[in-house]
């Protein structure tokens, strides 16, 4: 994984299924969050740390495709955002991790933070007008966060340097990226040296999607016990449940194999 440009430093991990995961609870990635926009602020943090998470699927894909595992590699920050690296942890680690960081739960940590301490968000990615309506739906659950800007993430590759150019200008300290694996992580990489003066990129999937698109999130025991993945695949069984069936063996092998603290 990729040294920590400057200010708090890589966070201790242990390897999961071969990928260096940070052991870090919600509230202490909110907290490195704040860290590092006050790095980031103060000139010391030279380029925004690419923050993102991994659960089986990314696990299945880090071994499967070198283009995404070099994108991965180049991460600051992967943290544990599915139940089964938590039980791999339980397994095989001295010390395992606490709990699983769900990128859905921890936007709302990031932005208690940011509504108290002025940190602006930046939201890229979904479709046409869901980012807006997350953007809306945060606002109203935290009417003090600055959300300085939202697009779709349904753009030409010869527009990056633009939309770059827009998030600097509106000062935005954490870019929200919501693209979906491989692409989010790829397009993470190659904007991190045109965002000076950002803190973050954290990837996040279809995180809009739940607060912008009307899409549910599995019952809490269902998450509790490592099953999400069963209650999205039922929903959209042509593309997950499809793809599920293909990476949860892969994923078990690895995680079984490449765990260690």
């Amino acid at each position: 994984m990729a040294e920590a440009a400057s200010g708090s430093g890589r966070p201790d991990t242990l390897t999961i299924g071969g990928l260096p995961i940070a052991r870090l609870t919600r509230p202490e990635l909110a907290a490195r969050m704040s860290a590092d926009v006050a790095a980031a602020r103060a000139g010391t943090l030279d380029r925004p740390r690419i923050v993102t998470s991994a659960n089986g699927s990314v696990v299945a894909s880090y071994h499967l495709d070198p283009a995404f595992r070099r994108s991965l590699d180049a991460a600051d920050i992967i943290d544990a955002d599915g139940m089964p690296l938590v039980f791999a942890s339980r397994l095989r680690c001295r010390h395992p991790l606490t709990e699983r960081t769900a990128t859905t739960d921890f936007l709302l940590d990031a932005a208690q933070a940011a509504a108290e301490q002025g940190i602006r968000f930046y939201f890229l990615g979904a479709r046409p007008g869901v980012a807006a309506r997350a953007a809306e739906h945060l606002r109203s659950r935290f009417p003090a966060l600055q959300i300085v800007g939202t697009r779709s993430g349904y753009f030409p590759p010869d527009r990056l340097d633009a939309i770059c150019e827009r998030i600097v200008a509106a000062r935005t300290d954490v870019l929200w990226l919501a693209m979906g694996s491989p692409l989010q992580e790829r397009i993470a990489v190659e904007m991190r040296d045109r965002l000076p003066g950002v803190a973050w990129v954290r990837t996040c999937g279809g995180l809009f999607d739940h607060y912008g698109g009307g899409v549910s999130r599995a019952p809490a025991w269902m998450q509790a016990v490592g099953l999400e993945w069963i209650y999205r695949a039922a929903r959209d069984p042509w593309r997950l449940g499809r793809r599920y069936l293909v990476t949860s063996p892969i994923a078990l092998y690895h995680l079984a194999l490449k765990t260690h603290d």
